[in-house]
């Protein structure tokens, strides 16, 4: 206020000067205060000392010869001579430091052992100890490299030096800038001493007391990809900076984002759609191999669906897919199958570069590539080569797997109609079904159903070995569990079949178990008419009890009613996945006529009548088909 008052008094006393002084005193006042500028003596007035001290921090020392030799120097031997021959005060000596690490990275690669005799040189330890001597003088940008340099030396740089160095950033880590701070969290992450701890923890503080002062994307992602250091508040704010400043990232930045996100299965679904869509305008150059199948599998790991991305990135893998590993292929496959997405040229691709390159692939990648296919319920065009390279790489393989990848192998390729009956048989055996042992009782239930689905593949489609089956239903281990709860479109559609047989009980089951491990909707049995009738006392050779002891009558036909859920689909598909694709055959080869009810239909039916309408023309028109047939 003082300082206010001054300045306007200022400001007075040279409007009354110019007005009552004559013209040679007029002339003799401040040029500021003449040319009619008085905030520039206010703002001197208010800021006190500021300008001398921004003039004090502006004066930089004269470079010596020192200086120029090291910044200049091309071997880890001119930086030592140069220090032997001029020598320096602590800051030169820090820089200089960091000058030796940097060349001997360089020229001998990382510190193994191998950089001893020159580690200990005594000139490189008269620049340690000056450094130690004199660290309070040593700039900050200087202290931080040569506690870098001193943790790249490890056990050979002195333990007093790095303590002193140590000490000092501690007692600075205040007067630090954000950018040094995260560059000190970055550089001291993973390392496991007590003090090395105590100062990269100090650091981290300091971030989560000033993180408003983050500013620039690349300190950003930085500190994203060292999520393992940092606290959940800590990262709830740095994804909220990310998404501020998602526009300045670069290709490379958004792929460390995306893998740290994954690492920590941090699902930030805006941040997310904000990365996705500045990377759609990164140009081709910046969409490296490694980029894009980082980002499928970060995306494949969080569950993240961007078609457009998905879209952008096959049609710059496709010419490159000649060029990758067969560990690219499968992930880059396994990474998109997760997310159910089929793009079918990217795949056929991928199945030519393993008929191409069949012998480059382990056991395990083929595993996954067979896993993934199945998945999708993808088949390549050229299937009899791409099958043939797949039964000759497993021949002989598939008893040395781990029962439970065992296990999905051979389901699989009862999905793709590629199980031979030597796959098939012994998983039907009972030693097999005592090793799947271990995990949730939720992952042995789904291990058990799919045995279930893999004798049903051996009786329906390899009739002549129907005698080795088991009898599921006696034993315990195999029997369905029950769902506990319904989706909306199988309790409607379920309300919706008791109102087409008139809520006679004995002419629909719901929820209907089978001993093929699959579960039906709805099942009824239609006269020629298509009229539902009783069905208690009728055979049921698909049920554990067999049913009734009555034959299907004359014409009569049974009906199994499947509701198609959202996630029953490829992702942006109508087309099956391979799991419902097989269920669906399976089905149809037991006898049943399959009545197929997709959400996206019945999400249109508004009232009870038009879903009666729907379920009596889709059962019309599956009768219709099948006496085509």
């Amino acid at each position: 206020m003082a300082s206010r008052l001054l300045a306007r008094y200022v400001r007075l006393l040279g409007r009354t000067s110019s007005l009552k002084a004559p013209p040679a005193a007029a002339a003799r006042l401040p040029p500021p205060l003449a040319q009619g500028r008085p905030w520039a003596a206010e703002r001197l007035l208010c800021e006190g000392g500021a300008a001398e001290k921004e003039e004090v921090f502006r004066t930089r020392p004269v470079r010596t010869q020192l200086d120029d030799v090291v910044d200049g120097a091309a071997a880890p031997e001119d930086v030592l001579l140069a220090w032997a021959q001029h020598g320096g005060n602590g800051n030169q000596a820090a820089h200089t430091l960091v000058k030796w690490t940097q060349l001997t990275l360089k020229t001998c690669g990382p510190f193994k052992g191998q950089q001893t005799g020159a580690a200990t040189d005594p000139r490189l330890l008269d620049i340690m100890d000056t450094v130690a001597r004199e660290v309070s003088s040593v700039w900050n940008g200087n202290l931080l490299s040569s506690l870098r340099s001193l943790w790249i030396l490890g056990p050979v740089a002195s333990q007093s030096v790095v303590s002193s160095v140590q000490t000092e950033v501690l007692w600075r880590v205040r007067r630090l800038t954000y950018k040094q701070l995260s560059f000190l969290v970055d550089w001291g992450a993973g390392r496991r001493s007590q003090q090395d701890v105590a100062v990269v923890n100090a650091a981290l503080k300091q971030l989560e007391l000033r993180w408003t002062e983050i500013s620039d994307a690349r300190t950003v992602s930085a500190l994203i990809s060292k999520s393992q250091s940092m606290s959940a508040t800590m990262m709830d704010r740095l994804e909220d900076k990310a998404l501020e400043l998602a526009e300045d990232f670069s290709a490379e930045e958004i792929r460390r984002v995306c893998l740290s996100l994954a690492a920590q299965n941090r699902r930030s679904v805006p941040l997310l759609r904000a990365l996705s869509y500045h990377l759609l305008q990164k140009p081709s150059s910046e969409f490296s191999t490694g980029l894009m199948l980082d980002v499928a599998f970060a995306y494949g790991k969080l569950n993240f669906h961007h078609s457009q991305v998905f879209q952008r990135m096959a049609s710059e893998l496709l010419p490159r897919v000649a060029e990758l590993h067969s560990a690219d292929v499968t992930r880059c496959a396994k990474s998109l199958g997760f997310l159910k997405w089929l793009h079918v040229p990217l795949f056929q691709a991928f199945a030519e570069h393993f008929a191409a390159n069949s012998q480059n692939y382990s056991t395990l990648q083929i595993c996954n590539l067979i896993l993934t296919f199945a998945r999708l319920n993808f088949q390549p065009s050229k299937s009899e080569e791409f099958y043939s390279k797949i039964h000759r790489a497993l021949e002989g393989a598939l008893p040395a797997l781990e029962p439970f990848l065992h296990t999905d192998v051979v389901w699989s390729l009862c999905v793709l109609q590629q199980a031979k009956p030597e796959h098939l048989i012994p998983l039907t055996q009972q030693d097999h079904m005592s090793r799947l042992s271990g995990g949730s009782a939720a992952r042995l239930e789904n291990y058990k159903q799919k045995l279930l689905h893999i004798a049903a593949s051996l009786q329906l489609e390899h009739q002549g070995h129907s005698h080795t089956l088991p009898v599921p239903e006696s034993s315990p281990t195999l029997s369905p569990t029950l769902s506990p709860t319904l989706s909306p479109l199988q309790s409607s559609l379920r309300e919706a079949l008791q109102q087409l047989v008139g809520g006679r009980a004995g002419a629909l089951r719901t929820g209907v178990h089978t001993v093929y491990g699959w579960t039906l909707d709805g099942e009824l049995v239609v006269d020629g008419d298509n009229k539902p009738v009783e069905l208690s006392s009728l055979e049921a050779p698909h049920l554990a009890g067999g049913g009734g002891d009555q034959a299907l009558p004359e014409g009569a036909r049974r009906l199994a009613v499947l509701a198609w859920e959202f996630p029953n689909f490829g992702s942006k598909s109508r087309d099956l996945l391979g799991r419902f694709a097989m269920m669906k055959r399976h089905l149809q080869l037991a006898g049943l006529i399959t009545v197929e009810v997709p959400y996206y239909e019945w999400l249109e039916l508004k009232t009870d009548w038009q879903r009666l309408a729907y379920l009596k023309d889709k059962m019309g028109k599956a009768v219709a088909e099948d006496m085509a047939h």
